[in-house]
Order: structure tokens, then C-alpha cells, then sequence
């Protein structure tokens, strides 16, 4: 078993040091700032709270100027990066990929000269239950692992800017990771469609049309208030004659007088919900208008039909009320086993909530106070690859506990902050390009006593680009 184990860890290093080579690949101006950078974001004692303080640490050998200016100046190749990640060992549930996408804001209230800012929502962050701040919204694509850790494999990030529409942005950012895996050989023909799950402020219906030609399968939660339809009924002879309908009748989630009666009820023990039952209806789908997301639909509105599915369990971890919750599936004709695994792998959607949590508070990914958006591009990119690196290196890693912490058990992986504890004394044995800084010294900058005369400009919050929700409006703006 001990040579097994070897084999493991052997396997491990070389792809985290082929990981560290073609990164320093994708750099190109300032590329040995950046590289160290994200060394000492990598070994760095403690949460990052401010970047500058990255420059103190024996990892980085330049000054902190360079620092910045490899973020503000620094050349990455972003899609050569995200060629990088697909090929990686991404985790599976029984053999299937399970993605997720989520967005979470970089919240910037106090930049007003920084561009591109939009609103975003943000809860927890006083008394009120919703506030709306200003701030840089990313769209994060990860995959899953079945297991309760807290590791995800981030695949993919995205800034929403001021003129995107959100549902188009993410469905070509869903397009093109599933392509990216397709070419990698993560998704072979004859596998099972990869799984995304997402939370209710996705139009998850929309996405389904949209990426209807690509080999996968969409889950979504749907808000308790929505109205579906059910299948049309058998087309039956009217001497009247007259067009048959298009759907049956309506099915209200708040409703319960309206739902029909599933085939089956599956009930399944489970160690911290305690009983979970789930009613599923097949062929449901939504009336669509046009108006809003479909007012440039030219032809026939499509029926999206999917699997309705109500889960409801006993209890939420600390005795907690739980109350039921509606997904919709893009997959039609699911089995129960095939139920039950969408809303298990929906319940392991939660992780990614984890990995941004650890980018903001340990790894400080919203700390820098950037004033451009590129700047905050690339910091997030080196966030992502530092990232990469500790999941590379759990299984190399040794744990540094603390006295007052808790033991891992045997067979257990280590947390990300572990990971990054031990990084430092596995950073001598991988390579490192970053080629020796040559001295130098800083330049003169503004005189003494000077104004500055050329002042940021200071920038809107919000939308550029308003589109049309009606017919009316769309006619109107077309005169």
C-alpha cells in the first residue's frame, strides 16, 4: 500500500510541476513578477490582507512596485490558462462531471473612478436581509466532488460588465468550458451529459434552449411561486375542427390542488437531512411569452420540457426547518435512481459557496484596491491559479496542524488553508522560472509639493444598455 501511495505522490508532482512550467508559459510582460506573485500569495503566513504586504515575504525577491505593476501592466493569456485547467484530474460522481456556476461580487461602494461597476446584490452584510452594492460581479464555473470537503476545481471566471446580458454571458461561458472539455478528452461519446446545477437566479429553462445542442443536462432551483404546465393531452378528433393545444394544464408550486399524482414517491434516509422524499413530474415546462429574455424570438415560442422535482426532508443541519425545494431538469423520462443523483449532486452545489469564501478571506482576493477592471482581472486569475496549485499539492502536502486544531483523520484530505500552510516547504522542490531580479532603483515620480493635473475620472454605477421587455418597447426603439 505504501508503494502505492508513492506512485500517487510521484503522479501528483510532476503534474503540479507541469502545471507551474505552462503557466509561466501564459505570462508575457512582467511575467517573473507575476510568477512570484503568486508564490507568496501561495506561502504567504497567515490570510492575505493586503497585497503590498506580499512583497515582504522571502518568495517574492522584487520590490512592491513591481507588484503592482505586474497587475496593472501585466501580460496574461487568459485563454491559454483556461486550456490548462480542463485537462487537470477533475473529480466525478460515478464517473460523471458535475459542474456548477455561481456569481459572487467584488464589492467596491467607496471606487467611484473605477469603471464598469454594476449593483449587486449582497446579503449578511448588516441587520437588512438584501442591500445593493456597488461593486465587479464574477460569473465562477467549477466542478464538483462528491465527497463533503471543501475543494472545488474552478474552471472559469467572467466579469459581468455594464452592457452584458447576464444569461448570454453565461451560457457562452458554459459553451465554451464544455467544449474546452470536450477537446481535453474529459467527455468521450457514449458518457453521460455532464451535470450543471445552478441556484435560482439563473433562468435555468433559457440556458437549456440556448445549449440544447451540447452533451449536457441542466439543474435548477425554481422559486416556490413559479407556474409550469403540463404536457398537452392526447390530440383527440374535433369535428369543429380547430388548432389542438399546445399545453396542458397549469401546475402551481404554491398550489398543492394542482398537482397530479407522481408515478412514484421515493423515500431515501440520509445522515443529515434524515428522510428525504422527492415527487417528480415529467414533461413539464414553462408558457412562454414574448416579451422580456424571448423578445427577439422571431419564429414559434419553443416548448423546453423537463423533470419537475420537489424535494423535502425532515430537517437542516441543528434541527433546522427545511422547506421543500422545487428544481426543474432539462432531462426528461429521468428514473428514480436518476432523481435522486440530480438533487444529491445539487445539494454538493453549496461547495463552491466554500472556495469563494477562502478566495476572500484567506487568500484575499477582493483585498487589492484596484482602480481598473483588467487589474482586477488578472488578480483574479492568479487567485484561481494559486488556487489550482493547492489542489495539486493536497495530496503532497504535510499537515502543519496548530495545537488547538483538530487532527485529520487517516485517509482524510487536508483543508486548502493546510495546504497552503505546508506549500513552503514543498515550493524548493518544484520548479520555479521566474528568472533573478536585477537591481535597480525606483523612479522620481511627481515633485514634492506638485498637483496633480490630470484627476481620475469618476464613473456611473449600473447599466449601459437598456433592452426591451415588450413589443411596444421594441417597436418604439426601432423608429
Amino acid at each position: 500500500m505504501r508503494v502505492l501511495e508513492r506512485v500517487a505522490e510521484r503522479d501528483s508532482f510532476v503534474e503540479l510541476s507541469r502545471f507551474r512550467t505552462d503557466f509561466y508559459g501564459c505570462l508575457s510582460a512582467r511575467a517573473d513578477a507575476f510568477f512570484e506573485l503568486t508564490d507568496a500569495l501561495l506561502c504567504a503566513d497567515g490570510p492575505v490582507k493586503t497585497p503590498v504586504e506580499l512583497s515582504l515575504t522571502a518568495e517574492h525577491r522584487r520590490g512592491y512596485g513591481s507588484l503592482y505593476g505586474a497587475l496593472n501592466h501585466g501580460g496574461l493569456d487568459v485563454d491559454r490558462l483556461r486550456d490548462l485547467l480542463v485537462p487537470l484530474p477533475l473529480p466525478r460522481f460515478d464517473g460523471r462531471l458535475v459542474l456548477t456556476v455561481d456569481v459572487s461580487p467584488w464589492l467596491r461602494s467607496d471606487a467611484a473612478c473605477a469603471p464598469e461597476r454594476l449593483f449587486c446584490h449582497v446579503h449578511g452584510r448588516s441587520g437588512a436581509a438584501a442591500q445593493i452594492i456597488p461593486g465587479w460581479p464574477y460569473s465562477f464555473i467549477a466542478a464538483l466532488t462528491p465527497d463533503r470537503t471543501s475543494w472545488t476545481a474552478v474552471l472559469d471566471a467572467v466579469r459581468l460588465g455594464p452592457a452584458d446580458d447576464a444569461a448570454a454571458v453565461t451560457a457562452d461561458q458554459l459553451r465554451q468550458v464544455t467544449e474546452r472539455l470536450i477537446t481535453a478528452g474529459q467527455w468521450r461519446p457514449g458518457d453521460r451529459g455532464t451535470l450543471i446545477v445552478m441556484d435560482a437566479g439563473y433562468d435555468v429553462m433559457r440556458l437549456a434552449w440556448l445549449l440544447r445542442d451540447l452533451p449536457i443536462e441542466l439543474v435548477g432551483r425554481l422559486r416556490s411561486d413559479r407556474n409550469l404546465r403540463l404536457p398537452a393531452p392526447p390530440r383527440v378528433y374535433q369535428p369543429k375542427g380547430g388548432r389542438p393545444p399546445e399545453h396542458g394544464k397549469e401546475f402551481r408550486l404554491a398550489k398543492p390542488e394542482t398537482w397530479p399524482e407522481p408515478p412514484t414517491v421515493p423515500v431515501n434516509d440520509t445522515p443529515r437531512y434524515g428522510k428525504a422524499e422527492d415527487r417528480a413530474w415529467d414533461r413539464l415546462h414553462p408558457e412562454l411569452q414574448q416579451r422580456s429574455a424571448w423578445i427577439d424570438h422571431d419564429s414559434e415560442l419553443p416548448i423546453i420540457e423537463g423533470t419537475l422535482i420537489r424535494l423535502k426532508v425532515d430537517h437542516l443541519p441543528g434541527d433546522r426547518d427545511a422547506p421543500p425545494v422545487w428544481l426543474w431538469s432539462s432531462a426528461t423520462w429521468a428514473s428514480p435512481d436518476g432523481i435522486d443523483f440530480v438533487w444529491s449532486c445539487y445539494l454538493r452545489r453549496f461547495d463552491l459557496e466554500h472556495t469563494v469564501r477562502l478566495f476572500k478571506q484567506t487568500l484575499g482576493w477582493t483585498r487589492p484596491r484596484l482602480r481598473h477592471p483588467q487589474a482586477a482581472d488578472r488578480w483574479t486569475w492568479l487567485v484561481i491559479t494559486a488556487h489550482t496549485q493547492l489542489r495539486l499539492a493536497a495530496p503532497l502536502a504535510a499537515d502543519q496542524r496548530k495545537p488547538w486544531e483538530k487532527v485529520t483523520r487517516s485517509g482524510t484530505v487536508l483543508t486548502p488553508t493546510r495546504v497552503r500552510r505546508g506549500f513552503r516547504h514543498l515550493r524548493p522542490h518544484l520548479p520555479c522560472p521566474a528568472r533573478v531580479p536585477k537591481p535597480s532603483r525606483p523612479g522620481p515620480g511627481r515633485p514634492p509639493g506638485s498637483k496633480n493635473r490630470h484627476p481620475a475620472t469618476r464613473h456611473d454605477v449600473g447599466k449601459t444598455v437598456k433592452r426591451p421587455s415588450t413589443l411596444y418597447e421594441r417597436d418604439q426603439a426601432k423608429r
